[in-house]
This record gives C-alpha cells, structure tokens and sequence, in this order.
C-alpha cells in the first residue's frame, strides 16, 4: 500500500534533470555568497563568528524561493519543516560532538553523531506527522482583514 497523502516522504531522481540551469545555478550561487560572507566574518571577527554563519543554511533559503514558485507554497512549507528537524538534528550531532570528541575514538564520535541526528531529525518529523502540525493551514483569505 502506498501513501498518497501530499506529505508522504518522496524521492525521485528524475527530478534531478527538470530544473533549468538558471535555478541551479541560483541555489549554488546563493550559497556560495553565505559562503564567501562567512569566510568574511571569520578573518574579521574570528573562527567563533565566522562559525555562527557556517550554520546558516545556505541552499535553503533559496531552494524554498524556487520550490514555492515550481510546486506551491504547501510544498516549500513542508520543506522548511524538514529543515526545521534537520536543524535540531544537527543540533544533536553538535551535542554528541562536543561531549564525545576528546573521550572517544574520531570514527566512533563521527558514527554516533550521525545517528544521533538521523534520530532525532526523523523522530522530530515522525512526532510532528502524527501530531498533524501545521494541517491546519489554509490558503488565506486577504479580503476578511479588511
């Protein structure tokens, strides 16, 4: 039985090929610039402000822009969502690191930081799906404020 539902976790590889170069190379672009602005801050205002910046999520933000024009912006708030849990996973990831990098093994801390943000990025997502966050959404109506 497949889950047809819009929110069912898909891949496609196909889909790979469809975009028009101009939108990659926005994606890219825009995260090369973070990029580039993060080298920037950490030769000014050193390795530790320069690092706040390499956590931005460079390609998000420009993935969304085109997502919500190619697919709705349903589907760019799903994605967003999944960047929300991805972002927490990471934190978990951060937290394993920091707490195991000088006790354990590098390949050891390096595994169990993965797993840890795997973990709790899908269990994150898996509690939000089941507890139907964000379903009751609704194209708003723009002519009821006035």
């Amino acid at each position: 039985m497949t889950d047809q539902s819009p929110d069912a976790i898909r891949a496609s590889g196909g889909k790979l090929s469809k975009p028009p170069m101009r939108d990659w190379f926005i994606r890219f672009g825009f995260g090369a610039v973070v990029s580039a602005v993060a080298g920037l801050v950490s030769v000014i205002g050193g390795p530790r402000a320069g690092g706040v910046f390499l956590a931005f999520p460079a390609i998000l933000l420009a993935s969304l822009t085109l997502v919500a024009k190619q697919e709705g912006e349903h589907q760019a708030r799903e994605d967003a969502r999944g960047g929300v849990f991805g972002t927490i996973g990471l934190l978990a990831f951060a937290v394993v690191v920091a707490v195991a990098a000088t006790r354990w093994p590098l390949w050891a801390t390096l595994v169990t930081a993965s797993m840890a943000w795997i973990v709790v990025a899908l269990l994150g997502y898996g509690v939000a799906r089941m507890a139907a966050a964000g379903g009751d959404e609704s194209p708003r109506d723009d002519t009821s404020d006035r």
